[in-house]
């Protein structure tokens, strides 16, 4: 029994997750880019980048720290 549950414990995370990615909504792009000095071009990139994470293609995602 320990076994079993130990080897099902071992397989649960190959089958719980997919290959499939969340995308951000044009909503929260434009609220991400509200920040930034050029909205337009922030918008336009960031849709570029999602466009290209929907058809398969590797993105680079940039890192912003929390500010307090």
């Amino acid at each position: 029994m320990k076994l079993l549950l130990n080897f099902s414990m071992f397989l649960l995370p190959f089958f719980s997750f997919s290959n499939e990615s969340i995308s951000l909504t044009n909503y929260q792009i434009k609220r991400f880019c509200a920040k930034e000095k050029r909205v337009s071009f922030c918008i336009k990139k960031l849709q570029e980048k999602r466009s290209d994470l929907q058809k398969g293609k590797l993105i680079e995602i940039p890192v912003t720290h929390y500010k307090r």
